[in-house]
């Protein structure tokens, strides 16, 4: 049996200042009870023998090399565009920046 009583529902309700009816209170005293029940149950197989992990795989981050590879040069770039200034692209102003 849990140690969750409609009492420590409420004291815990008024610590986050939060109004609960009663039948709200029935609710989560059995809500949280479950909840506390779950935790003593992965308390029962917890060892210290076991290394806690966050994880059941160990992960590796997969990455790899960096290449320079075929760019663009500026006028390659630049063909394409609606408009520029022969070495930006030259867009309209937005948000009322027009100058």
């Amino acid at each position: 049996m849990s140690d969750i009583t409609p009492e420590t529902v409420r004291h815990l309700a008024g610590l986050a200042r939060i109004a609960l009816e009663d039948a709200e209170v029935t609710r989560l005293t059995d809500e949280l009870g479950a909840i506390v029940g779950a935790v003593e149950k992965v308390n029962e197989v917890v060892s210290d023998d076991i290394e806690p992990t966050s994880h059941p795989i160990p992960l590796g981050n997969v990455s790899r090399d960096d290449v320079v590879g075929d760019t663009l040069t500026t006028e390659q770039a630049l063909s394409g565009a609606p408009d520029h200034d022969g070495s930006r692209f030259r867009v309209t102003a937005i948000l009322g920046e027009e100058e």
